[in-house]
């Protein structure tokens, strides 16, 4: 294993472009939605003008119901085709895999380990086809051995190389949780300086569909107290790849959480080179009424309740945080400071979830600006149930939404 990461060594030694500084407070272009979901032979696509196309089969009629729960058309349709529009589309695990690739043709330091991230292109296909192109050394297939494999990447960075490690599920990093708790957050400080460690942590989560309480974890709230630590969440295709980009420019250790059910998200981003703010939020639609905080898969949730709100006369600024340590709170302060009122809306569990560190932070920060008590919807603090029905009634719905803004606004 030496050998293999001298010879990754040798090759990022021969990368020492001014180029790999970053400045984290670059924000390019503004994201456009348009959203594909696939699902075996059923394909249910839902654009910015408002047009449905669905082929239906027996399986085609539940990918029919989620996007139906999951996802909002913009208020302002467009006539435009999209096909006409600059840049070109991509599912979000095709993003996620262009922004890790230039990245590797532009920097050689960057590699990328984890269990069957190699030939077989990772279990969501976010690495296929990048061993062939970059060799065996820059993908390295590893054991299923969370704890050895992530450690071996956090001792790679500390070397200098810029490692990419990918958890086939992130349920499966509880395994290395001491290697990122006590080294990956803590040893820039434990060494005085000595040592910077820009690895990205990143795999899929959340509450999947019926995937059982395992395979359903979300992390956030396990990683957001240890120090040193940066964590984001990708919810459109433009925002996994501009933060897959600026995480591994990062000199910190970055965690990166992808949605098991947005892969399959569909989206036109720019042909050009871009990167997100890896300290951002995102303003997804302004409002005067109440500020909506949410990220991840919620943002679909909450822009679903969104067109019910406002046909009911409610006006809701909606905010997707992205950035989960730390938080925007320039942006989330001035949203307070307009709307008076604040609904968060999370899949984290609610005991000690973002939400909760959220609220706190809210209220230490902005406290006079609230002319009411903070609403925090988040899941149930049960194992997520294998059967479907249960496990919705786990997961914050869009009426739940609608029902807390009404609440909250009279």
């Amino acid at each position: 294993m030496a050998a293999i990461f001298q010879g990754v060594g040798a090759a990022a030694a021969l990368s020492s472009s001014p180029s790999n500084s970053f400045d984290s407070k670059k924000l390019l272009f503004s994201p456009r939605r348009s959203f594909s979901v696939k699902k075996g032979a059923s394909v249910v696509v839902v654009r910015s003008d408002g047009n449905v196309n669905l082929d239906l089969n027996p399986r085609g009629r539940r990918a029919q119901q989620l996007i139906a729960n999951a996802v909002a058309t913009k208020a302002d349709s467009s006539a435009t085709s999209s096909s006409s529009k600059p840049g070109h589309e991509l599912l979000l695990f095709e993003a996620l895999r262009e922004g890790l690739e230039e990245e590797m043709e532009r920097d050689a330091s960057v590699c990328v380990m984890g269990e069957d991230v190699g030939h077989y292109g990772g279990s969501y296909k976010v690495t296929k086809g990048l061993a062939t192109k970059f060799g065996d050394l820059r993908v390295l297939d590893t054991p299923i051995a969370e704890n050895s494999f992530t450690g071996m990447g956090i001792g790679a960075a500390m070397t200098g190389l810029r490692p990419v490690v990918e958890g086939m599920n992130m349920g499966f990093l509880l395994l290395a949780f001491n290697q990122i708790s006590n080294n990956c957050g803590m040893l820039h400080y434990t060494s005085g300086g000595q040592f910077t460690i820009p690895i990205v942590i990143r795999g899929p989560g959340g509450v999947g569909r019926q995937l059982g309480a395992e395979h359903s974890q979300r992390l956030e709230s396990y990683f957001q107290s240890i120090p040193g630590i940066q964590m984001v969440a990708c919810s459109t295709p433009y925002n996994a790849k501009g933060l897959m980009k600026a995480a591994i420019r990062s000199e910190n250790p970055v965690i990166l959480f992808e949605h098991v059910l947005l892969y399959n998200l569909k989206e036109r981003i720019p042909d050009e080179d871009y990167i997100c703010n890896l300290e951002e939020a995102e303003m997804v639609r302004p409002g005067e009424h109440v500020t909506i905080l949410t990220y991840s898969r919620m943002r679909y949730h909450v822009m679903q309740a969104a067109k019910t709100l406002v046909n009911k006369g409610y006006d809701p600024e909606v905010i997707d945080i992205r950035s989960l340590k730390p938080f925007d709170l320039y942006t989330i302060g001035n949203s307070v400071k307009k709307t008076h009122r604040v609904l968060i809306v999370e899949e984290c569990m609610r005991t000690g979830g973002i939400g909760a560190s959220l609220t706190a932070a809210i209220n230490e920060n902005f406290l006079d600006y609230l002319d009411a008590p903070i609403m925090c919807l988040s899941s149930q603090d049960v194992p997520t149930p294998y059967a479907g029905t249960l496990e919705e009634w786990t997961v914050v719905q869009p009426a739940q939404i609608v029902t807390a803004v009404e609440q909250l606004c009279h």
